[in-house]
């Protein structure tokens, strides 16, 4: 029952319960004029407002429960709002485009990742788009992984590491890492890429999903302070690692342990 409402009724109540008490006075009065004929009258008066009484002292715990209600209503929907923001935390590890990036690949399926084969044949830059050149979509690395953080792997590093990121900022830059390296794997094999491909065939990187620190033009990860905060602390948690490539710094993505 609303606190507004009961109150409303307690008040109304009370006011009938005020009418039947004067009813009763004049009926008293009336008694001691004719006390002979005024006892029926008095004695179902007298019920009614036992009656009344009841229903007032009902009214009243009633009213009284409810009031100690509310500070536990008032926790129950604090709950309620971090679980909802529980859940739309977790929300990001469904990403919706990824369907888009996978018809992405498929596009250009032919290409692929064959680093080696470029090697061998550089003279022949149509040679990706044979039909000879399907078999090598095995060695490819396919699509670029999605290896998400979680809440508690956020929470289990310092707060001086942790500064002000967010679950969400830090899944957003998973998201970006994934596009750059999905962008870098389709350019391998670009004839104009030379530099790139040599660097996709190098031991250390060699098979692995990478980008450059050049790639980071957003939307969630760019190359500034929050950035590097964001590389800080997915190299921490082992989601990647670097290394130095001529001028380039090469970030690869890693396989949490």
């Amino acid at each position: 029952m609303d606190l507004k409402q009961a109150g409303s009724s307690l008040d109304s109540l009370i006011s009938s319960f005020n009418t039947r008490i004067a009813e009763l006075q004049e009926l008293v009065i009336a008694r001691n004029m004719y006390p002979a004929s005024s006892v029926t009258d008095l004695s179902a008066i007298d019920a009614a407002l036992k009656g009344m009484e009841l229903q007032v002292k009902a009214i009243k715990d009633r009213l009284h429960e409810e009031t100690e209600a509310i500070p536990k209503a008032k926790k129950l929907i604090a709950k309620s709002l971090r679980q909802q923001k529980k859940l739309q935390s977790l929300s990001v590890y469904a990403p919706s485009y990824l369907p888009e990036r996978t018809a992405t690949l498929n596009l250009d399926s032919d290409r692929g990742l064959v680093p080696e084969a470029c090697k061998q044949q550089p003279n022949q830059s149509t040679m990706v788009e044979e039909p000879a050149a399907i078999p090598k979509e095995k060695k490819s690395r396919g699509s670029p992984p999605l290896w998400y953080i979680t809440a508690g792997e956020l929470d289990s590093l310092s707060s001086y590491m942790r500064g002000r990121l967010t679950l969400e900022k830090v899944n957003a830059a998973i998201n970006d890492m994934a596009t750059y390296a999905e962008a870098n794997a389709q350019l391998i094999a670009a004839p104009k890429k030379k530099e790139l491909r040599d660097i996709a065939t190098t031991e250390s990187i060699k098979g692995k999903h990478f980008f450059l620190e050049t790639d980071m033009k957003g939307p969630s990860l760019k190359l500034d302070n929050t950035g590097k905060a964001i590389l800080t602390v997915l190299r921490h948690l082992g989601r990647i690692s670097e290394t130095r490539m001529g001028h380039h710094r090469v970030i690869i993505l890693l396989k949490p342990q």
